[in-house]
């Protein structure tokens, strides 16, 4: 049974709200006229918070309950144990695997995640310090969620910016107002700690190996946030890793300026670049866990079979089996990316919630089909080759909605899951478009030349 929120957590939170939104206003006022990006600072941390609060009703009065509720749950019953017994907190909260549960009582209540279980207990581990500023209330220590997380997202945001500084509108679209994304990654949830670290690590590598600023802290940034990705969702990293390779790769090659030479280098440093991800990926394999690169395979096939399971009801889909080969699982590759992009559709809608998602991905089908169109196909992918970052966001995109898809089969999970890549996806069909524009402008321009003369 659940413990509905009560009257403190409805008095507290405004006081919370009120700090966020001055803070936000602060730096906003701060660096407005050096950064006019900055105009959507506040909107982007106001839509960050009401979307944890929202999450929170939704969890409390549809749901009756869920993870977001569990991890409250947890996070304050250790939180509380600090008040009860040192010993037994420190232990815990450093992970250790030694588990006293009846350390815990009435007064600090009974956590729901343990140190077995080392992903979700990560993040619990994470919101204790938040609950504790936030007195235990579940809404204040949204509300804190939802400005600790927000910096990744708006690095992201600043990101694409230094790549696209004419389109400040359409990337605070695909970095901070995604509905999806507002209400998925702002709360207490997995997903609110994986896409800030996906937001600091590209923000991060952007300037290490793209920029090549060797500051301290890009790489403490880039340190952190791995560590973040891996400890939560290891397979973020897993389609993260190798796109990142490749986009070094892609922009070192654009940097040489001898035709010859490039063409002569380019197949090498894709190679190199190949390599140097799957070693990589082999030598975390024991952080990745379930997710290492010899047991992928096999752990695509569990989980699918898993995810199809009668218990989830009408709310599953199915790509079709497949068996742990790479052809098996390659042959998926279409369907699984359509799913991870593009479902639900409206023909999917079994929820208020889903109907959400379906209609943001009714649009993003729209217009990838209207670039493809326009672009004539293979000129859509011409436009992808000339940015480095448009290129790294299009192979992490498909790269992670490949990997979700063909895991997923069930809507509910997948609305969330996916998350990570709609800023990369949506961001690169906005480049995109906005370079079709330019083009037909140009060329319209030209027209208009030749006539006057």
């Amino acid at each position: 049974m659940y413990n509905k929120p009560d009257i403190f957590d409805v008095l507290l939170p405004p006081f919370y709200l009120i700090i966020a939104i001055y803070y936000g206003q602060i730096v906003k006022n701060k660096n407005l006229k050096k950064n006019p990006e900055y105009e959507y600072f506040l909107m982007g941390l106001i839509a960050r918070i009401v979307g944890a609060v929202f999450l929170g009703l939704i969890y409390y009065f549809y749901y009756g309950g869920g993870d977001t509720i569990n991890y409250h749950r947890s996070s304050v019953a250790y939180a509380k144990l600090l008040l009860v017994n040192t010993e037994d907190f420190w232990t815990g909260w450093f992970g250790s695997v030694k588990y006293n549960y009846l350390a815990f009582n009435e007064f600090t209540g009974f956590p729901t995640y343990r140190p077995t279980d080392s992903h979700a207990f990560f993040v619990v581990r994470l919101l204790i310090p938040i609950v504790s500023l936030g007195c235990y209330s579940y809404f204040a220590s949204a509300i804190l969620t939802a400005v600790v997380t927000y910096g990744g997202l708006w690095k992201l945001y600043q990101t694409f910016l230094a790549e696209f500084p004419h389109l400040r509108r359409e990337m605070a679209i695909a970095c901070l107002f995604i509905p999806s994304c507002v209400f998925w990654g702002s709360g207490l949830m997995k997903d609110s700690f994986t896409i800030s670290a996906v937001g600091w690590f590209t923000y991060s590598f952007y300037n290490l190996f793209i920029k090549r600023s060797w500051k301290l802290k890009y790489f403490l940034f880039l340190f952190i946030s791995s560590f973040v990705i891996i400890a939560i969702k290891p397979y973020i990293f897993f389609a993260l890793l190798p796109g990142s390779i490749l986009w070094m790769s892609s922009s070192t090659i654009k940097k040489i300026y001898n035709p010859y030479l490039r063409a002569l280098a380019s197949p090498v440093l894709l190679i190199l670049a190949g390599v140097a991800g799957y070693y990589a990926l082999n030598q975390i394999g024991d952080s990745l866990g379930v997710y290492k690169v010899d047991t992928v395979l096999d752990r695509a096939v569990i989980v699918q079979q898993d995810m199809k399971a009668d218990y989830y009801g009408g709310n599953s889909f199915d790509i079709g089996d497949f068996d742990a080969s790479l052809s098996g699982i390659t042959s998926k590759a279409p369907t699984a990316i359509f799913a991870g992009i593009f479902r639900p559709g409206l023909w999917d809608v079994r929820n208020p919630v889903m109907l959400v998602s379906a209609l943001e991905n009714t649009y993003l089908l729209v217009l990838t089909f209207f670039l493809l169109y326009k672009l004539k196909f293979l000129g859509f992918f011409r436009y992808i080759n000339k940015n480095s970052m448009i290129l790294f966001s299009v192979m992490f995109s498909l790269f992670f909605a490949f990997s979700v898809g063909l895991t997923c089969a069930n809507f509910g999970s997948l609305v969330r899951l996916r998350i990570p890549e709609l800023p990369f996806f949506v961001a690169s069909l906005f480049a995109i478009r906005y370079h079709y524009e330019k083009t037909i402008e140009k060329r319209h321009e030209e027209k208009i030349k030749k006539i006057k003369l």
